[in-house]
């Protein structure tokens, strides 16, 4: 599990950008289950789901800049 985390970390920027898209934004929210069980965070493991069943909405515009300000997903990761 900390492999996939470490790959979503060290993926290129233009890759995030395209996994932030809607439909695409499910990877973010799966990234965010699997970092809070390797790391044993259960409000991490909780907004994955909630980002899993909300995220087609509007969290997938979150995903989107947070990325490009910060490049890396900050809201619950």
């Amino acid at each position: 599990m900390k492999g996939f985390v470490k790959w979503m970390d060290n993926a290129p920027l233009w890759l995030k950008i395209i996994l932030a898209l809607p439909g695409l934004d499910l990877v973010w929210a799966i990234y965010r289950v699997v970092k809070g069980a390797a790391y044993g965070k259960i409000g991490l493991i909780v907004a994955g789901i909630l980002w899993i069943i909300l995220g087609w909405a509007i969290l997938w515009l979150i995903d989107l800049v947070s990325i490009i300000i910060w490049k890396s997903p900050k809201l619950f990761a």
